[in-house]
């Protein structure tokens, strides 16, 4: 495996993982789906500063690159790619305008996060030309605008990886106290107990510790509040526990 930081160093027509490092086992299951696409597998890891709201949250944001690279070492990942600063966001380069959608939800929450995403990730794909990339489903709202900018990149959907306890893998979890960490499984349970929005809203409220954001029935493709006639509906939470916002998603079986 190769570490570098030029992209011209890297192979155009790979698999592509954009991460922004604190890998976990979520990370390692995308890099497996990458595996299956092209025998060349890169692993970016860039904290990109235009997704956070403020800098005290950038600064929190847990970094472990020698950890990084020993996990993306151990599943076949052939480049980890260490992006100067300078090379993803030269002097004036314009920050583009995320989808419709972004203004919703974690938008709405987050103003301008998912410009900060689009612009990245627009980045990346101009520089590395990669043939794929995926993304996994935790961040939905997410996923869908990036479809949206992909381009001539195919962009891959993996699944949510959870904990034995069910929480959503998230590199923000090892900021959780061991209380906070108990109580955030509230989250995925809700989701998986519930069949309707004051179901899940109730089964969330249970929980003192945690300070709900939103906690919906979607249409899965224009993000609006999902009815009778919705062929994909999806159940979205967001919310805080000891200062750190969890989200998670769960699609909805839809009754004949």
């Amino acid at each position: 495996m190769k570490v570098v930081t030029d992209v011209g160093q890297l192979p155009s027509g790979c698999a592509f993982v954009p991460t922004m490092g604190a890998l976990h086992a979520g990370h390692a299951s995308l890099m497996s789906i990458a595996k299956e696409h092209s025998e060349n597998v890169v692993v970016s890891i860039f904290v990109n500063p235009l997704q956070f709201e403020s800098a005290e949250d950038l600064a929190k944001y847990p970094r472990t690159p020698d950890a990084d690279i020993e996990l993306a070492a151990m599943h076949g990942v052939t480049h980890v790619w260490l992006p100067p600063h300078a090379d993803i966001y030269p002097k004036d380069h314009p920050v583009l305008t995320a989808g419709q959608i972004s203004q919703l939800y974690e938008g709405k929450s987050r103003p301008g996060h998912f410009d900060g995403v689009v612009t990245v990730v627009r980045r990346f794909f101009d520089l590395l030309k990669p043939g794929t990339a995926i993304f996994g489903e935790k961040d939905f709202q997410q996923l869908k605008l990036v479809e949206e900018i992909a381009g001539d990149v195919k962009i891959i959907r993996a699944p949510i990886i959870r904990e034995a306890d069910g929480l959503a893998m998230s590199s923000r979890n090892i900021r959780l106290t061991p209380e906070g960490r108990a109580a955030a499984a509230v989250i995925s349970q809700a989701l998986f107990a519930s069949e309707t929005e004051s179901e899940l809203r109730k089964a969330l409220a249970s929980q003192p510790l945690l300070t709900v954001d939103y906690a919906d029935f979607i249409d899965e493709e224009s993000f609006l509040p999902a009815g009778g006639d919705t062929a994909h509906t999806r159940a979205i939470v967001a919310g805080w526990i000891n200062g750190v916002r969890l989200i998670d998603n769960r699609q909805m079986v839809q009754r004949s």
